[in-house]
């Protein structure tokens, strides 16, 4: 599992922060400066900082998370991953609703538009069944792109592993967590 460091917080007016969002988070931004310049164009105040956990390790378990907010509101999409098993998430408030759980090997991409788009397309053109270490290297490749490709996302990122298999304790484990 792995995840930047990138947290974008800001605030002006509405029409302006909604036409702003869309260009970033369809990659026309690209650049910290250009996304600076534009949020200064749009009257847009922006807080910007690289040091914000989206994954972690609880017990062998991965959890991930990702956020948007509107005004009060913050919604969350969280991932939690154990050998062989998933489960996505999505909270809003107090509220946490099972939106997919699966089982076995797979790519799972959280994150914006451009990012998703940018893994998918890597995933999709490189993924030929491979090792492990084939796997990793290319979530780096993912994470690299990323981080080149869009303002959203930080060069730095976390990179995490477990070895823990999914049995009944960590089933409860994981519906704690959520």
């Amino acid at each position: 599992m792995a995840g930047d460091l990138r947290e974008i917080l800001m605030k002006g007016p509405d029409a302006a922060m909604c036409g702003f969002e869309q260009e970033l988070y369809s990659g026309q931004i690209r650049t910290e400066s250009d996304l600076r310049e534009r949020a200064a164009e749009r009257g847009i105040i922006l807080l910007l900082r690289d040091d914000k956990c989206k994954v972690s390790d609880h017990e062998g378990i991965l959890i991930g998370e990702v956020a948007e907010s509107e005004g009060a509101t913050v919604r969350k999409r969280r991932l939690c991953v154990t050998c062989g098993t998933y489960a996505i998430v999505d909270i809003t408030g107090d509220e946490a609703i099972l939106k997919q759980e699966g089982q076995g090997s797979t790519f799972v991409v959280l994150g914006n538009e451009v990012t998703k788009r940018i893994a998918h397309g890597l995933i999709r053109s490189e993924w030929k069944n491979g090792t492990f270490p084939d796997a990793v290297r290319l979530i780096i490749r993912i994470m690299n792109a990323a981080a080149s490709s869009t303002a959203s996302v930080s060069s730095a990122f976390t990179i995490l592993q477990t070895q823990k298999k999914a049995d009944h304790e960590t089933m409860e484990i994981m519906k704690k967590k959520i």
